[in-house]
């Protein structure tokens, strides 16, 4: 019995269900299951998940080849279609067409044993996908000269071995934790290492080869020993290292979290390659986090607005939830979500259903919350409880910033050269609010202290 392993991606989301799983509505409402030729030589029909973006084309064509789980029959296996491979190639402007292997789902026939002959298994499965490539080409929707061709494990060892045939149109070969694993051979690491260089002799067209470090089905010496044998042959070919990745690098493109780990590399090949690679449908994608803003450490409390000792529980619950994570605060409550498609924007819905002024306060391990207005930074002109260092204050002014210190954040304290000054808590800005107040009664006011810092330049 021949088993090849990986599955379709199943990295898990905080409710067990794969991120990719949870598809942007944008891909549902252009999917299309058709049944299409394989190989001519040896008939077959093919069940193919086609996605095409708005328009009418022609467009580019990727074609995206799954794995296959070995823990169930191939006929029971479920139609390949989530996978955040296929979003980002429909947001860079392509049909992606995701067709089943013979006997895998919906398609016909099954695939052929050859024991450790892992270059014939590929070639096999290659025909098959050079069928569905030669029928999509006779589609006035589909654009036969600008084809990428790409694959996840098994998948990515078929889409390799495509390679060697000089399909017209395909300019580039993409593979994900590409490679496979025969349970009819002895020594299977031997094989895939000995097939790789017979097949890096064959091909020509340019690759780009990702893999991880804790890889749970290829391990690191061996997909190393791999490429190094696919390069030895003379293919031109890219290897792309992410290091560790969640709990299995295997699954990569089951996660939103890991398309900052290939989707600059991927561009940048299909830049090379001449072909599309800047984001024009954006919907297909999760929104990117924004930049860490450095406004606190991710497991200070006491930063947190808007935040009392009663609410703290709730964001120490969202730092136990796995990446891809996100929290919005607003203020008068707050929303989180881990896992799913797009966790930045579940979180910011589920906080406007509670409040109004939801802002993102953290993506999975960064805060990325920054002040409505920007104020300076911290300045260590003195401790912030020191009331007796602010500068211009009468014995009242001291008081009204012991009070301004027990507000809750955000909060800011401004003063004025003749003694005046201002505090604001909990609003929308208060920075801004306390300048304009302090200015309204008192010239040349300026901020002391914000949240937890002095700001105070002499």
């Amino acid at each position: 019995m021949l088993v090849v392993l990986f599955s379709i991606s199943k990295t898990a989301s905080a409710d067990g269900v794969t991120d990719a799983s949870k598809a942007p509505n944008a891909a549902l409402l252009h999917e299309r299951v058709l049944r299409v030729p394989g190989d001519s030589e040896r008939p077959v029909a093919l069940q193919m998940t086609l996605y095409t973006p708005p328009g009418e084309g022609p467009f580019p064509l990727a074609v995206m080849n799954h794995g296959s789980n070995g823990k169930v029959p191939a006929d029971q296996q479920e139609r390949y279609r989530f996978s955040f491979s296929a979003y980002y190639f429909l947001s860079r402007g392509y049909a992606v067409a995701l067709p089943m292997m013979r006997g895998y789902a919906g398609s016909g026939g099954h695939i052929e044993r050859h024991g450790c002959d892992d270059l014939a298994t590929g070639e096999l499965a290659a025909r098959d996908i050079r069928g569905v490539i030669d029928y999509l080409r006779q589609q006035p929707y589909i654009d036969g000269s600008r084809i990428v061709v790409a694959g996840q494990s098994f998948g990515g060892w078929n889409t390799l071995s495509l390679g060697q045939f000089g399909v017209p149109g395909v300019k580039g070969l993409v593979s994900f934790a590409g490679g496979m694993k025969a349970s009819d051979c002895k020594d299977p690491d031997k094989a895939l290492v000995d097939a790789a260089g017979a097949l890096g002799k064959r091909v020509r067209l340019p690759s780009i080869w990702f893999f991880g470090d804790n890889d749970s089905v290829f391990a690191t010496p061996l997909w190393h020993a791999m490429f190094e044998s696919y390069a030895a042959g003379g293919s031109p070919a890219e290897l792309v290292v992410y290091g560790k990745f969640g709990t299995d690098s295997h699954n990569v493109l089951g996660s939103g979290d890991g398309l900052r780990l290939w989707v600059p590399k991927l561009d940048a090949f299909l830049a090379r390659i001449g072909l599309p690679n800047a984001p024009v449908f954006p919907e297909y994608l999760p929104q990117p986090p924004p930049p860490p803003s450095h406004y606190a450490a991710i497991d200070d409390l006491q930063a947190l607005p808007y935040f009392g000792e009663a609410q703290r529980p709730y964001y120490q619950q969202f730092l136990k939830e796995p990446v891809p994570r996100a929290i919005a605060i607003g203020l008068r409550g707050a929303g989180r979500a881990a896992g799913g498609f797009d966790p930045i924007a579940q979180a910011l819905e589920n906080c406007a259903k509670t409040t109004p002024g939801c802002r993102l306060y953290a993506v999975n391990n960064d805060v990325v919350w920054t002040r409505q207005t920007p104020v300076p930074v911290p300045s260590h002109f003195a401790e912030l409880t020191n009331k007796d260092a602010v500068p211009f204050l009468n014995a009242q002014g001291r008081i009204g910033y012991e009070r301004f210190l027990q507000m809750g954040r955000p909060r800011a304290f401004a003063i004025a050269p003749d003694g005046g000054w201002d505090a604001a808590s909990m609003g929308m800005d208060p920075a801004a609010y306390a300048l304009k107040a302090c200015n309204a009664k008192h010239p040349g006011c300026r901020l002391y202290a914000v949240d937890g810092d002095v700001v105070w330049q002499q």
